[in-house]
C-alpha cells in the first residue's frame, strides 16, 4: 500500500530542493566589450569593459583576480585641480537593471605585475568577484597600445 504522507514528504523535499538550487543560480552580471591595451615592457596593464546587472537587485564586485596578474583591482582615475590621480575603488556596485563602464579616464581594472605579454588579439583572463561568492569569468581582448 502507498503511504500518501511518505509521497507528499517526497514531493515536498523535491520542491524544497528546486526552489534551493534556484536561489543558487541568482543572476549574475553580464560582461561586454572587455579589452586592454598591449603595453610592452610594463608589468601593469588596464582593463575596461562593461558590466550589465540583469537582475532585480544590486550585485557589488568586491574584488578582481587574473591568472597573469600578481595583483588586480578596482581603480578609479580622476582630475583633482589639473591633476590626474589613480586610486582604488574598493566595491563597484552595479545598481538592479543597470551597467556600469569601465573606460580609459575613468572606473578600470589595474594588473600588476603581469607575469606576460600578451600579443594584439591574445586575450587576457580575469575574474570578478563577487560579494556573494559568486565569480564572473572575463576575456578582455588585447588592443594596440593607441586604443581607445
Amino acid at each position: 500500500m502507498i503511504n500518501r504522507a511518505a509521497i507528499f514528504m517526497a514531493r515536498l523535499c523535491f520542491g524544497l530542493i528546486i526552489a534551493a538550487s534556484v536561489v543558487a543560480q541568482a543572476p549574475t552580471l553580464a560582461v561586454q566589450d572587455a579589452w586592454t591595451r598591449q603595453v610592452p615592457g610594463s608589468d601593469v596593464a588596464a582593463v575596461y569593459l562593461t558590466v550589465r546587472n540583469p537582475s532585480a537587485k544590486s550585485i557589488t564586485i568586491v574584488g578582481v583576480e587574473s591568472p597573469l596578474a600578481s595583483h588586480a583591482m578596482i581603480h578609479e582615475t580622476r582630475t583633482d585641480r589639473g591633476q590626474s590621480q589613480m586610486r582604488p575603488h574598493e566595491h563597484l556596485v552595479v545598481p538592479a537593471g543597470q551597467s556600469v563602464k569601465l573606460q580609459p579616464g575613468g572606473l578600470h581594472i589595474m594588473l600588476h605585475g603581469m607575469k606576460q605579454t600578451a600579443a594584439v588579439g591574445q586575450t587576457v583572463p580575469v575574474t570578478l568577484l563577487l560579494s556573494d561568492g559568486g565569480k564572473v569569468s572575463v576575456a578582455a581582448v588585447v588592443r594596440p597600445l593607441n586604443a581607445q
